[in-house]
């Protein structure tokens, strides 16, 4: 058995699994609390008085939960809009005061890794090359590989929340031209990583994310009613037809469309701008909808190694 408390921009979730015959994760129990840390940051992505006690108090509620539904160590760690913001040891010892429980840090290129983990042990052991995306709130994620570990990680400052907060502070967009600007930024800044991976011929690419899970269900509403499913796909074309409506919408109106939650909805239109450009730097026509990601790769480790991988109980961001 194995368990983690992730903490994230919009939630706290303690995860515990074990691991189902034959392979893939069983859930046994789980505890969320809802964050919205997006709202307590200010213009250099410091995270406010209000938004560090709500992390107090969910991490708190987790830990108390944890001693009734969880017989294995707990691994706490903290995502991007922690691991960015610079009063982020300040966060880290107040919380640890507070509730006992010291949350930890992955680097951007470990979080690519577990993700990439998940999703090869998601897709399955036929698959050959495989190229994984994840756009997150601060950064994006993308590895690549054809084994159980990816051959190459990046991580880069693209993510949605990141690209609103740069671009468009309202979550609204200025004007015509200020969306053109964004993809072209988006384009040179992906065009200028040295060795970015790209789609191969008879590989795969995988989306893991709730931003590329959230498009994918928008983006298929118009032919299904139904939310995404393991191994749908979310392709360019679908993406260029929804990216001006969810320009000519302002955040309250996007939370009408089909797929687009409350609390994503004012950086729902920059999400769709990366994946954007991510597809086009990456080659890639389509993605398959992934459901799992780092938390995954990271229980999926502590249950036993997938493959030669790093200890977790050493400190991995100093």
């Amino acid at each position: 058995m194995a368990a983690v408390l992730d903490v994230g921009c919009h939630s706290a979730l303690l995860a515990v699994v074990r691991r189902r015959t034959g392979g893939g994760l069983k859930p046994v129990f789980s505890y969320k609390t809802r964050l919205r840390l997006h709202e307590a940051l200010d213009r250099r992505g410091r995270i406010r008085e209000a938004g560090i006690t709500s992390v107090q108090h969910a991490v708190a509620e987790a830990t108390a939960a944890a001693r009734f539904g969880c017989p294995s160590a707990v691994f706490p760690f903290a995502t991007s809009v922690i691991r960015d913001a610079p009063n982020r040891e300040e966060i880290i010892a107040r919380v640890a005061r507070a509730t006992g429980t010291r949350l930890r840090v992955l680097p951007g290129e470990e979080e690519a890794r577990l993700a990439y983990v998940a999703a090869r042990q998601w897709a399955g052991s036929r698959t050959g090359s495989l190229l994984m995306l994840d756009i997150g709130g601060g950064t994006v994620e993308i590895a690549s590989g054809r084994g159980e570990q990816p051959r190459s990680t990046l991580s880069l400052p693209l993510g949605a929340r990141r690209i609103t907060r740069d671009w468009f502070p309202a979550g609204t967009l200025p004007s015509a031209g200020r969306l053109q600007e964004i993809r072209e930024y988006l384009g040179h800044a992906l065009g200028a990583v040295p060795d970015l991976p790209v789609a191969t011929r008879n590989g795969r690419v995988v989306a893991c994310s709730k931003t590329f899970e959230q498009l994918a269900e928008l983006a298929g509403a118009s032919s299904r009613d139904t939310k995404p499913h393991a191994g749908q796909q979310l392709t360019l074309p679908q993406l260029r037809r929804w990216i001006p409506v969810l320009a000519a919408a302002d955040p309250a109106q996007r939370t009408h469309l089909p797929g687009i939650s409350r609390h994503r909805a004012g950086q729902s239109l920059a999400g769709a701008l990366v994946a954007e450009a991510l597809l086009i730097a990456c080659e890639a026509q389509s993605v398959d909808i992934c459901p799992w990601s780092t938390r995954e790769g990271l229980l999926l480790e502590r249950l036993g190694p997938v493959a030669a991988a790093p200890r977790h109980d050493l400190p991995l961001v100093s």
